[in-house]
């Protein structure tokens, strides 16, 4: 079990970012964010999420356009803004993740399932990069302010891959957060039958 202070770090004293720190964060960080969340379960190990790192001006340039204004001076000004993908085509790689069983049989030429799998599982395994993050030391922001056709055209054109959310990442600067939000109590959220 977490000790409190690493669920504090977690969820308890975490919160969505949206000023930062003039702090880089690293291609190794970067490759180790990647390597923590790789690990979490999706659906016959799918994996479907493809992310993109947007860290420099060139590529945050090309960000830009597809951002709505709210999220526009946040996500230019962090380290790091990934874009959390879903390929479309994930199932293509079944055999090599999911060997014990036939697995992309359950999906070829099925779109539903594609759609619902890819969609829930990169969702997923973006909450698992937040998590990381956090883990890591690092801050994040996740937002769906964005026209994600504009995302698609600029960093995905030619490809299966499509845009779920994106999230800044780096250091958050504490002058700049919000106090925190109420949540639903778990009678409001909650059955147990």
């Amino acid at each position: 079990m977490l000790n409190q202070s690493a669920l504090d770090t977690l969820f308890y004293h975490a919160h969505t970012h949206n000023g930062w720190q003039d702090r880089p964060v690293t291609d190794e960080q970067l490759q180790q964010l990647y390597d923590a969340l790789r690990w979490a379960p999706t659906a016959a190990n799918g994996s479907p999420a493809r992310l993109v790192f947007v860290r420099s001006a060139e590529a945050k340039a090309k960000l830009a356009p597809a951002l709505s204004e709210g999220n526009l001076a946040k996500t230019l000004a962090a380290p790091v803004t990934v874009i959390v993908g879903m390929d479309m085509e994930f199932y293509e790689k079944l055999p090599q993740l999911s060997p014990a069983v036939d697995a992309r049989s359950w999906f070829a030429g099925n779109d539903a399932a594609i759609q619902a799998t890819a969609f829930r599982n990169s969702s997923l395994q973006g909450g698992y990069l937040i998590l990381a993050a956090r883990a890591l030391g690092l801050d994040v922001g996740p937002m769906s302010g964005f026209d994600n056709a504009k995302v698609d055209a600029a960093f995905f054109a030619g490809t299966a891959i499509k845009a779920n959310f994106i999230c800044n990442i780096g250091y958050g600067d504490a002058a700049k957060i919000r106090p925190r939000a109420p949540r639903l109590a778990f009678d409001e959220a909650c059955q147990i039958l």
